[in-house]
């Protein structure tokens, strides 16, 4: 490395000496007693300047070279599409994974695989998450432990989570950083290898002008080596881990060894939002009672040139949260990024203060021209973000937005989206939503009406926003606030998609579709376990309980709280005594076992799969005991919506950590970050009849997320060794499983596509109601409406409405439901105030929601 002097000019050495004169004294006091406290003196001085932020919002812009870098980046911005950071890449290799069995199979063979750096980003991460299942029988592959293998090994890691608002979230960043750091203790083998940031601060004397209580780091990525990153919509954490049968019940007769969620992993939001993160082993619903809420999710693994642009933005965030939060602390170094050296390094955040804390280290750790970039693969690609002050210190970004928008403006065929939220604008006079992909929806619904083409937006999100409470109760107001916002941008009011269209002399109905997505299962508490539980004095969920005890055991326990500090492991010796005796609890009801005569159990632990592709009949599945008694272990839940992906006229793709609201759009808000990816491999095909040339990459997808959703795909089984689509990208393509049902939904407009997709929503939807009384519903007009419609307070959350009904008939109805899809209630409590003004929804709140 060259001195700081190396290259300047005697004028600029001569005008040092002059502000200077005492270098050399300077220079030899450096490392003494005084020096330290002359330096810790400006440190505080610093901090305590801090403060003066609060009446400067604009402190990390005001300065000469901050303006300078200001412009440096707005020029290469307005250089690329989208005003991205990013450029477009040619020549990527881009694989996607749809739902959480194939995503966290890939992502623990790429994390096992690395040889020098992992980086993490994630809103919320769960080190004691299994990446395979059942995790009884897959230890190994909890995602701490591999972690700590990796770090033993050598591998830097770094992770930057988001720091919650304790009163708002219970992901509880505090445990994640302290199990984490302390899986390598002082003296052990790759102590300090895995580093871990936690943004924004809430420290009020540490911090006063730069606190953010309302947005968060939304982003969802992993960069391994710089050879391959991993993007989309999964966290690393509890409750993501699902199939494409998505099944609800998780009770095993026959052994809570086979268990698939274990503790915190189990989870409902419609019933219970997550509790006591901290303490992951507890869960506080009986899954011999309660069905979980099911996810579907979409992410991508990619190899090639974006690859890098995915590692900047992450370089960028950690030395901006160096800057913010960790300046001052020796254990977080700056990180220096080939390709962004010397007069670029302001690109990446890094900063050279006088009396710098922490190290520069150089990355990659081996050269940049070795990796695998270049031409790896036929995807054209770019990355995308909402970025900002608060979240990067960079002015704001939000071409994710940007091309949500031109993607959906240029569209001549149809827009496909999957995302958990829809609130949007139409127009500038829909306050306080402020995105501009409505009018996009309405321009090209309008265009298409207009010239008389056959053109669809199809919408999938969730029914409910996945929090807890029942939605006539006041403490659900804030879920009733998104619910609203949501109508009003599709539907409801004059400046809804919906009313914008019709105000332009086109049908909205003929163009503009949204769709849920719904599950059933059976739990398979069966005679034997209700015996077992009698004699043995045990309960099933004491059982469970336990069971995440034993496979948990040689996790660490994190403190709760908002802990910054670096007080350590923080050990809980006072629960010893109850989780002995929990373990206890499980050895008296496992030795009743034979006794009760649950050794070998008949009926299937689930039964989700017999809604998949030729999967079996409910009215044919085994059950032990009285036939009627079966009736009350059915069970419904909405099948929760969380990928965030855009597909366009089977060509263009975008996914990525996005929400569509103004807080993942705007940039100003929570940050994101997506990748948008059109394939130049052609996939010969049909649209709306007539031959068409897709991208292999979006059109396959596209397929197989449909087949997903209509139950013409196979039920997937735990072991996914063999599979193809749960391998990373190097190690083969994605199995689009090639076969007649691959080649009927090839053409998304075609009218028998069409017919079967709305058919399989509305049956679907008829037999969840009439079973299950499944809310919302159309029929819900009015919170009168709502009381009417539900069960009574006797019967538990999403099982059968009629407990009377013949058994037969129940089963004979589930038969008739094939995949998930169900109609969104467009008319659910239209004649009802959804968003009653006050303590938690008024003007100063409104933009959480929106």
């Amino acid at each position: 490395m060259s001195s700081p002097d190396e290259g300047r000019s005697t004028g600029d050495k001569l005008s040092d000496k002059a502000h200077h004169p005492f270098g050399g004294l300077r220079e030899k006091l450096k490392g003494t007693h005084l020096y330290d406290a002359k330096v810790k003196m400006i440190q505080t001085k610093h901090t305590i300047g801090k403060f003066g932020n609060l009446f400067n919002p604009n402190h990390r812009h005001d300065e000469e070279h901050e303006q300078k870098t200001d412009e440096k980046r707005t020029k290469k911005n307005e250089s690329h599409r989208f005003q991205s950071f990013a450029p477009e890449h040619d020549g990527n290799k881009v694989k996607w994974y749809v739902d959480g069995r194939d995503y966290f199979w890939a992502v623990s063979i790429a994390l096992e695989r690395a040889k020098e750096t992992i980086y993490i980003e994630d809103w919320w991460l769960s080190p004691e998450l299994f990446l395979r299942r059942p995790p009884y029988f897959n230890q190994e592959w909890r995602l701490d432990q591999i972690l700590k293998r990796r770090a033993e090994a050598g591998v830097k890691i770094y992770i930057i989570v988001y720091k919650e608002v304790n009163q708002a979230l219970t992901c509880n960043s505090a445990h994640t950083k302290n199990a984490l750091r302390d899986l390598c203790p002082p003296g052990t083998p790759g102590h300090g290898n895995i580093v871990v940031m936690r943004h924004p601060d809430h420290n009020m004397f540490e911090n006063a002008g730069d606190m953010t209580f309302y947005w968060a780091h939304h982003e969802k990525f992993i960069v391994i080596d710089y050879n391959l990153a991993f993007i989309g919509g999964l966290d690393l954490c509890f409750g993501r881990w699902d199939n494409h049968q998505h099944p609800m019940a998780d009770a095993h007769p026959s052994g809570v060894k086979n268990e698939m969620w274990p503790g915190q992993d189990w989870n409902n939001n419609r019933i219970m939002d997550f509790q006591s993160v901290q303490d992951w082993k507890s869960n506080e619903l009986s899954k011999a009672d309660y069905g979980r809420m099911p996810w579907h999710d979409v992410a991508m693994g990619v190899i090639g040139d974006c690859v890098y642009d995915i590692a900047e933005h992450f370089v960028l965030r950690w030395n901006f949260v160096k800057r913010d939060k960790y300046k001052r602390d020796e254990r977080f170094g700056w990180l220096c990024m080939a390709g962004r050296e010397g007069e670029d390094e302001d690109l990446v955040a890094v900063q050279r203060p006088k009396h710098p804390v922490g190290e520069y280290i150089h990355h990659p750790l081996s050269p940049l021209e070795s990796k695998d970039r270049g031409t790896q693969g036929t995807v054209r690609a770019q990355i995308v973000r909402s970025s900002a002050d608060w979240s990067s210190g960079i002015l704001t970004e939000h071409s994710i937005q940007n091309a949500y928008s031109e993607v959906i403006r240029n569209a001549q065929h149809y827009v496909y989206i999957e995302n958990q939220f829809f609130i949007t604008a139409t127009g500038e006079d829909q306050l306080p939503i402020h995105n501009t992909i409505g009018k996009a929806i309405v321009d090209a619904c309008v265009r298409a009406g207009k010239e008389g083409r056959k053109f669809r937006v199809i919408v999938v999100i969730p029914t409910i926003p996945g929090f807890a409470g029942d939605l006539r109760d006041d403490a659900a107001a804030g879920t009733r606030a998104i619910m609203d916002y949501q109508y009003k941008s599709i539907c409801r009011g004059e400046h809804s998609i919906f009313a914008q269209v019709t105000a332009q002399g086109v049908d909205p109905k003929n163009h503009i579709f949204f769709f849920n997505l719904r599950s059933y299962d059976r739990l398979n508490k069966t005679p034997g376990m209700q015996k077992q539980e009698e004699i043995s004095g045990v309960k099933y969920q004491d059982v469970q309980r336990a069971e995440a005890e034993e496979i948990m055991a040689e996790g660490v326990h994190g403190g709760g709280g908002d802990d910054s500090s670096d007080t350590g492991l923080k050990r809980d010796i006072s629960g010893q005594e109850e989780r002995e005796h929990l373990i206890d609890q499980k050895r008296q009801f496992e030795e009743k076992r034979e006794e009760a005569g649950t050794k070998e159990a008949t009926s299937n632990d689930s039964i989700a799969k017999n809604a998949m592709f030729n999967e079996g009949k409910v009215s044919e599945e085994p059950w032990e005991g009285d036939p009627e008694a079966e009736k009350d272990h059915f069970v419904q839940e909405e099948l929760y919506i969380h990928g965030k992906l855009l597909i366009a006229d089977d060509k263009i793709a975008i996914c990525g950590s996005s929400n569509i609201n103004d807080r993942s759009q705007m940039g100003l808000h929570d940050s994101e970050l997506a990748i948008v990816m059109e394939d130049s491999n052609v996939l010969e095909s049909t649209m709306d009849g007539n031959p068409f040339q897709a991208g292999h990459h979006a059109a396959t997808l596209r397929r197989y997320l449909w087949r997903e959703h209509l139950g013409l795909l196979k039920a997937q089984v735990n072991d996914a060794a063999n599979d193809p689509n749960a391998q990373p990208p190097a190690d083969c393509p994605n199995d689009i499983k090639e076969g007649a049902e691959f080649e009927f939904v090839a053409d998304p407009l075609d009218d028998k596509v069409w017919d079967l997709w709305t058919s399989s929503a509305t049956t679907n939807t008829e037999i969840f109601r009439h079973l299950f009384h499944a809310d919302p519903d159309d029929n819900i007009k009015t919170f009168e409406d709502y009381d009417h419609f539900m069960p009574h307070k006797g019967i538990k959350q999403g099982h059968l409405y009629d407990p009377y009904m013949p058994v037969a008939d129940v089963r004979a109805k589930l038969d008739q439901i094939r995949g998930h899809l169900v109609w969104m209630p467009l008319d659910f409590l239209k004649d009802a105030e959804l968003a009653e003004k006050g303590l938690q929804v008024n003007q100063w709140t409104e933009s959480i929601y929106t």
